[in-house]
């Protein structure tokens, strides 16, 4: 089979993932190919190959992105500055697919599940003194996803869709050019551990996920998780290093001392069940965690809550955790006796990067599921994923000193969810709004995506009653176009910043801006830094 019909393959096999019954656990929804565009024809801006999607020659060039955050840091740097204080400790908080929408009407569920009406509650992070703009768009797509944004928000510079940790002169599926040095970026966790720093990841999807994989990996494909994908999608996994590979064997990715997430399978040859019960993914034969562990003298891996809870922090080098063969499971449908919480994936991370009393620590944590809720048009379970993601916020703060740490707070794309129609205070936010209809006397939903899977029309098209319908958790939501999942949006985000400097993340930005001021904040990197002062 070609690279071609290999790649058309794959989104094929997804629609019949996501169309089974029999299937448990989150299921991936990322399709590379409605990603970049080579579903359908391009128009305007675009060359003459139809799946290319255009990218302005000049943002090509790391620079470009590097003079931008010079620009708005100086900007900054021109107003009264109120300290002076350098951070010793970053820890960044990733939304991921959390647009204000969802942060609003997670606010409204937190209120309502105390009792009240909900909408004057607040989220912990929105209690931060300082607030910001993120604005998302990748260089070829107006609307971005989970890969070009984490090179933005980690490497400081935006690129194109689908790329991890490489810059826009990389296309789609290009492993060549992605292994070209002049292509290839750094992100800040390699600038912290040059400074001397501990640093660490966390996620609640896969560790090979494209959110944390911004932190190491360098690809031309989001989806080269594991050599086995590599392949699939018709390229040489013996010299295209799949990003489980260089998280194991690469700088920086051996030098984490914390790695939480899922995925165990990206990890470990097809021959062996994993802790979990399911067979390894890799085709090459390598068991990745026992090179990373014959790499790490010292080093652990714990597969579940009481391994983690029960885990020593202080007699261990560094630790590895990987507590589902694949994505970890949302909050609502997790056995909690056996998936770690958010918030115990964080106390445990803390606790293990403040044994660098010296230098410090980096710490990147990821609500990871917050996106997966609204891509199936969950808003129950999307919500309900931002409340796990506040409650580590707030957890990290109070372990924390604000003096000398940085809690940065941000999402890396929207999603195309509303709350609208006018309903009175206190309405059940996931459920109908009371004081409206449509023109043809129909009650509406409170929360309404664009796109979907289930429009609720009867057989002449009209809109049918949902009072029977939602109010779960589970129900899916309204949407208004016809897919097979929600999609993300293009709106600009919200940046929540407290700790030293965290004056400076105000105002709109470039998402590519933001590690550079963390860097500056930290004293890390080849930028300017608070103690040049």
């Amino acid at each position: 089979m070609g690279s071609s019909q290999r790649q058309l393959v794959l989104p094929f096999l997804l629609l019949l993932a996501l169309a089974g019954t029999a299937l448990s656990g989150v299921q991936e929804v990322h399709n590379v190919l409605e990603l970049t565009g080579r579903a359908v024809n391009k128009v305007r801006f675009s060359t003459d190959v139809a799946s290319d999607k255009y990218t302005p020659p000049e943002e090509m060039d790391p620079q470009y992105w590097y003079n931008i955050a010079d620009e708005e840091i100086t900007k900054r740097l021109q107003l009264p500055q109120p300290n002076s204080q350098k951070a010793k400790n970053i820890i960044m908080f990733l939304g991921d697919g959390m647009p204000l929408a969802t942060v609003a009407a997670a606010r409204i569920l937190k209120g309502q599940r105390q009792g009240n009406t909900g909408e004057e509650s607040s989220l912990s992070f929105e209690r931060f003194p300082y607030t910001g703009l993120s604005r998302t768009y990748c260089s070829n797509s107006q609307v971005p996803d989970s890969a070009c944004t984490a090179t933005a928000y980690l490497c400081g510079v935006k690129t194109n869709i689908v790329n991890i940790g490489v810059s826009a002169a990389v296309e789609y599926n290009n492993c060549s050019a992605s292994q070209d040095p002049a292509n290839r970026l750094t992100s800040i966790a390699e600038w912290a551990q040059n400074a001397g720093k501990s640093t660490g990841i966390v996620t609640t999807t896969t560790l090979t996920h494209a959110s944390p994989s911004g932190a190491y990996a360098k690809t031309a494909n989001r989806m080269w998780e594991c050599d086995t994908d590599v392949t699939n999608y018709g390229e040489d996994a013996s010299s295209c290093i799949d990003m489980a590979t260089q998280l194991v064997t690469q700088t920086p990715g051996k030098n984490f001392e914390v790695m939480f997430g899922g995925g165990m399978g990206k990890f470990l040859p097809n021959s062996i069940v994993d802790s979990h019960g399911k067979p390894g993914e890799r085709s090459d034969g390598v068991n990745l965690l026992s090179r990373w562990q014959g790499l790490h003298d010292g080093g652990v891996l714990v597969t579940n809550r009481n391994q983690l809870l029960n885990l020593n922090v202080s007699a261990v080098s560094s630790v590895i955790g990987l507590f589902q063969s694949q994505l970890m499971n949302f909050h609502l449908e997790a056995d909690d006796t056996y998936q770690p919480t958010l918030s115990e994936l964080t106390e445990v991370t803390i606790k293990k990067l403040s044994q660098n009393k010296e230098n410090g620590y980096f710490a990147f944590i990821e609500g990871g599921l917050i996106d997966y809720g609204n891509h199936y048009t969950k808003a129950g379970y999307a919500l309900d994923e931002a409340l796990e993601f506040e409650k580590a916020i707030q957890l990290a703060r109070d372990m924390t000193d604000i003096e000398d740490t940085l809690i940065v707070v941000t999402a890396d794309h929207g999603h195309a969810v509303s709350i609208a129609g006018y309903p009175g205070r206190g309405t059940p936010i996931l459920g109908i709004n009371q004081h409206d209809t449509d023109i043809n006397g129909v009650k509406y939903s409170v929360l309404n995506y664009a796109a979907g899977p289930n429009q609720y029309l009867d057989e002449t098209g009209q809109r049918i009653p949902l009072d029977d319908i939602l109010g779960s958790d589970d129900a899916i939501t309204p949407s208004y176009i016809s897919k097979d999942q929600g999609v993300h949006s293009g709106e600009d985000v919200g940046i929540f910043a407290s700790g030293p400097q965290s004056h400076l993340f105000t105002g709109v930005m470039q998402q590519s801006t933001i590690p550079h001021l963390m860097a500056y904040a930290a004293c890390i990197g080849s930028g300017k830094q608070v103690c040049d002062n």
